[in-house]
């Protein structure tokens, strides 16, 4: 992957869409955890698998600079231990695309496998592709969903758990859950109810507010909650990455891992410690 933590890319000419300066924790923390899970699960399960919920077009220009870098496929696409096989979910056509070019050209043997459309209503076919176990074959899968917002309904995460799938969220509790608080909060406003997977949550809301509880630590907990109700072992809030805007010094939204086995939550410490102490994988 190089030697510069940002991975920087030359311009090929294709879509390239914005990002914050941001972003640049997120994929240490992402690509560093994918590389201990990667390495570590190599010889416990027979095949690993990474999907992408929200792919992206593979390449991301930082706002306000020339500045390209390589999104988190294809990051994940060039580990140290690949994964044996990559599902891409895109909505946006002309990112697939691009996304699919680029695989080409940097990884061109790799196994990987594409779902246009929104995850949400790809659930069934994205879990279609993840290959099934069988005896002496294990699989294990490792998901990452980087939505914009809390659009990420939970049932698609529900569909997807019926395998062993460990799950990497982005938690966009503060730039966009406490931003649209009003709208969310009202009766006949269903966003946070598919979010959490709950029509219940807004009673839990009323207590949380008598004890002072931020409205975003209340959404990332009342999220772990329904985890749990799947299987997930408690992901507390203080086990969250919490990424701030380089820009206003404000929290945006936490990264979470939710797993059924402890080893990986030993492996989510180390990455959270290394990704904010180093500056490379390793």
């Amino acid at each position: 992957m190089g030697k510069d933590d940002v991975v920087s890319t030359p311009d090929d000419g294709r879509v390239c869409p914005e990002v914050g300066r941001w972003t640049v924790e997120k994929h240490r923390l992402v690509s560093l955890y994918a590389t201990l899970f990667s390495s570590g699960m190599k010889d416990k399960w027979g095949r690993r698998v990474y999907v992408e919920l929200y792919a992206g077009a593979g390449y991301s220009r930082i706002r306000d600079t020339s500045k390209i870098i390589l999104g988190s496929p294809l990051r994940a696409l060039t580990l140290e231990h690949p994964f044996d096989k990559y599902i891409f979910c895109e909505a946006i056509p002309q990112n697939l695309e691009a996304l699919k070019a680029r695989v080409k050209h940097h990884t061109p043997e790799a196994n990987v496998a594409y779902v246009e459309g929104d995850c949400d209503l790809r659930a069934t076919d994205i879990l279609a592709k993840i290959p099934s176990a069988s005896k002496g074959a294990s699989v294990l899968t490792l998901c990452f969903a980087d939505p914009y917002d809390i659009g990420l309904k939970f049932s698609t995460i529900k569909t997807l758990s019926s395998r062993f799938v460990d799950f990497l969220v982005l938690l966009a509790v503060y730039s966009d859950a406490n931003r649209a608080y009003k709208r969310y909060v009202i009766e006949d406003a269903v966003k946070v109810d598919e979010f959490l997977g709950s029509t219940t949550w807004r009673e839990r809301w009323k207590t949380a507010q008598s004890r002072a509880v931020p409205f975003p630590r209340f959404v990332a907990e009342e999220f772990a909650t329904s985890m749990e109700t799947l299987g997930y072992l408690p992901t507390p809030i203080h086990k969250m990455k919490r990424v701030r805007s380089d820009e206003k010094n404000l929290p945006l939204y936490f990264i979470a891992l939710f797993s059924r086995d402890k080893l990986a939550y030993k492996l989510w410490d180390e990455a959270r410690k290394y990704s904010t102490d180093q500056r490379e994988l390793f």
